[in-house]
């Protein structure tokens, strides 16, 4: 009988006081030896018999030196819990608790703790020897008590093997073979003493207290039965890697991995794909280790692969298995991915794909130098593992993203969606470049988009600088009429000189603000106060009481932030941020409908009225085929919505304090043009002196007059279509039919005007239509609805 020692050596004692007895089993063959009919009758009578001799085995014995006196007895005796038929299926020993002395081992067991090797210490892998006093304690308070305390917890013994892997086993304790029981030195535990130490864990001293060096006696013996976790633990173990962030996360978890296959050769690797509509590339993120990136990798993956790879791993999304890369390699034609492997002398290899986001898939590798070691059997273990390395990736994803992020945060600033791609990769490029040589002198490139087509728009407010200045010259004159009131009550007062010219002065000022206000009028109107008026109005109050109440009745009209009147400014302001507010935020929900159709680049700006820019074109999109028929879906869509803003800015007319109207216009350009991002002024703008034509009109256009008029273009209740190019008209004629047909638009005729020449700008000529207002603001006409109509028009 192989008898497994305590490995601990405890120079203290615990509450209970240990006495191995193998009683029951005794009681057991006793009762079978009265049973004539029992299989085991005849040697349950034998056994007996030749036991009388040893008393100490029933009786039980304190001196564990006793297990090795009465080796080959307590074999035979205890033989009965261990059938012949289960010796090598089951891992079960005899244990004593709390002391981990374990003897009379199944075969299994044995054959284990052979393989260990002689150096092997049978100790549990997660067990706390300076809590093992408290823990004999709660034992003892469910075990005599009844006590509501669940002190289990599984414990796991670590177990190399004969390769010199590492497994784990789980223990299984059964108490049926034992008893405790107080002795006369254990005090009486109460209901209020229980409650106690259920709060007091940690406090050694009372547990002591209530629990004495060996006041209770176990006798008996427990059975341990052993399960092989190996898979869970490395499963769990692999969890727990992925969910570390260190510069040891990736080589801990290859090893778990390498455990969980029960292998010395399987090394792990990860790489990363850009995966569009037409091909599949390899991806610049920094990866720990990949097997497949071995060389440099930075073309098209069609070439790389073979076909079956592709349609599997990249387009069906299921985990492939290679057992034999040579018998892969006359298959494919000795392909790129073959060689790749080859040179690295792996034999066989699992790729798992993980789909990280749209249009980015990562490939987790598994990979061995033994032929046949990875094969589509063995490839299932890593169901249990994926989903959570997915967790992790998209992690890492996630910090990497915010790397790339804040790379573009400082150097571009904010960017839109639809472009977004695009700066990604350029900085993905950069910091690839950087990793691989720090000290290399690189700049980020200019972003560039080729062959997109713009399209523009504003509605503007009508006469805003015009309203402003009257809103203006409204307060600076109250503000005058106020001041003059105290300076007229001080020369009633007090007649002196001094009034009458400050008067005079005021007189002046207020005659050359009714004339028309100038540009410096309000700072020096400002300058006058604070340098003449005020001072007198202090001095006024200091002198006389009664001024108090006239002067501050004038600062009652005054803004204590700006110090001037500030009211008639405040209304137009506040009409002019609702109206700007109201349509600015109406575009956008808009917008997010039109990216629906087909994503395309969009800013917008909010001055007296808004407008934008629209870019759509190949060239924007990664993962999209690009068609002109977004172009006109997008065309339809604008010209429905500047009918739809006139109607919203038509109905909120009565509820601002400052009525206002606006004006609105389209420019067509039809030709392609290419878009840069400016470093310095952190936004896009045209690309090439050609296309510096279309910045300059839309700069322009908006102060338009009709050719051989003074009549501006832009006029309220119209919706002004301004094109260079006959042709480019026809396509918006058919929208306006249509929504003439829906009453956006009035049924009456269409103007057609030219215009008369800008500053470097001729030739220029413009459709002008009337809104139709009503009552509604949106139109029922859908996103579904424009597509539709413009395919018909096809």
């Amino acid at each position: 009988m192989k008898i497994l020692k305590s490995a601990y050596k405890r120079d203290w004692k615990l509450p209970l006081k240990m006495k191995v007895s193998f009683k029951a089993v005794f009681n057991y063959l006793k009762l079978v030896s009265k049973d004539e009919k029992h299989y085991l009758n005849a040697s349950a009578k034998n056994l007996l018999n030749e036991m009388k001799a040893y008393p100490e085995l029933k009786d039980g014995f304190e001196d564990l030196s006793l297990l090795e006196k009465y080796n080959s007895q307590i074999d035979r005796l205890l033989d009965v819990l261990f059938p012949d038929l289960l010796q090598t299926n089951e891992i079960k020993g005899i244990t004593i608790p709390f002391d981990f002395t374990t003897f009379k081992l199944s075969k299994r067991f044995e054959n284990i703790i052979s393989e260990a090797g002689d150096n092997y210490e049978f100790k549990v892998k997660n067990y706390d020897e300076s809590k093992v006093y408290i823990m004999s304690c709660t034992f003892i308070l469910a075990y005599c008590y009844d006590a509501p305390i669940d002190f289990r917890r599984p414990f796991y013994y670590e177990i190399p093997d004969n390769k010199g892997m590492e497994k784990y086993y789980r223990s299984l304790y059964n108490a049926d073979f034992l008893k405790v029981s107080p002795l006369e030195n254990a005090p009486e535990i109460t209901k209020e003493d229980i409650e106690l130490l259920m709060d007091n864990f940690d406090n050694i001293d009372l547990w002591l207290e209530k629990f004495p060096p060996e006041s209770y006696l176990f006798e008996g013996f427990g059975i341990v039965n052993l399960f092989d976790v190996s898979a869970d633990q490395s499963i769990s173990k692999i969890k727990e890697d992925l969910l570390r962030v260190d510069e040891n996360t990736f080589i801990e978890l290859e090893k778990s991995i390498a455990k969980l296959y029960h292998s010395q050769t399987i090394k792990l690797g990860f790489s990363t794909y850009n995966t569009g509509l037409t091909d599949i590339t390899f991806d610049n993120h920094k990866t720990e280790k990949s097997y497949i990136k071995h060389n440099d990798c930075s073309d098209s993956c069609d070439d790389f692969f073979c076909e079956g790879v592709i349609d599997t791993v990249f387009k069906e999304q299921n985990l492939i298995a290679i057992s034999d890369v040579e018998k892969y390699g006359k298959k494919s034609n000795y392909n790129r991915f073959y060689k790749s492997l080859k040179d690295q002398l792996i034999e066989s290899i699992i790729l798992v794909p993980i789909k990280l986001k749209e249009g980015v898939m990562g490939i987790l590798e598994l990979v061995s130098t033994q032929k046949h070691e990875l094969n589509s059997v063995n490839a299932y273990k890593l169901n249990d593992v994926v989903p959570v390395f997915k967790i992790a990736v998209e992690r890492y994803m996630e910090e990497y993203e915010n790397k790339l992020e804040s790379v573009i945060q400082e150097n571009y600033t904010s960017l839109h969606p639809t472009v977004k791609w695009k700066f990604f990769e350029d900085v993905e490029d950069y910091l690839y470049t950087l990793d691989a040589n720090p000290k290399a002198d690189i700049n980020l490139k200019d972003i560039i988009f080729e062959n997109v087509v713009p399209l523009y728009g504003q509605s503007d407010i009508k006469g805003s600088s015009t309203a402003r200045n009257e809103a203006i010259q409204h307060d600076l004159v109250k503000q005058l009429k106020l001041a003059s009131k105290v300076i007229e009550k001080a020369k009633l007062t007090y007649n002196l000189p001094i009034y009458n010219d400050l008067l005079f002065r005021i007189k002046e000022c207020l005659q050359n603000i009714r004339k028309g206000l100038n540009s410096g009028d309000e700072v020096s109107l400002t300058d006058f106060l604070r340098k003449d008026i005020y001072p007198a109005f202090n001095h006024l109050k200091e002198l006389d009481p009664k001024f108090n109440e006239i002067v501050d009745e004038y600062m009652s009209h005054i803004d204590p932030e700006i110090h001037v009147v500030y009211e008639k400014r405040k209304e137009y302001e506040k009409s002019v941020n609702k109206l700007n507010d109201v349509l600015a935020n109406f575009i956008d929900t808009k917008q997010d409908e039109a990216q629906e159709m087909f994503p395309h680049y969009f800013e917008r700006y909010k001055t007296d009225g808004v407008d934008y820019n629209m870019y759509i074109g190949q060239s924007l999109v990664k993962n999209k085929t690009y068609n002109p028929i977004y172009l006109e879906n997008l065309r339809l869509w604008q010209l429905q919505m500047m009918c739809e803003l006139e109607n919203i800015a038509y109905n909120l007319k009565s509820e601002l304090q400052h009525p206002l109207e606006v004006a609105s216009l389209i420019l067509i350009h039809s030709n392609p043009l290419s878009i840069k991002f400016r470093m310095d002024e952190k936004r896009f703008d045209v690309d090439g002196a050609y296309n510096i034509r279309y910045e300059i009109i839309k700069k322009r256009i908006d102060k338009a007059l009709i050719k051989g008029t003074k009549e501006r273009l832009t006029q309220p209740g119209k919706i002004a279509i301004v094109y260079s190019q006959h042709k480019d008209i026809q396509e918006y004629l058919k929208y306006i039919n249509y929504l003439q047909a829906n009453s956006l638009l009035k049924s009456d005729t269409v103007e057609y005007l030219d215009l008369q020449d800008l500053q470097g700008i001729t030739g220029l000529k413009a459709l002008r239509v009337n809104v139709n207002y009503s009552k509604t603001n949106e139109s029922d006409t859908s996103i579904d609805d424009i597509i539709d109509i413009v395919q018909e028009e096809k």
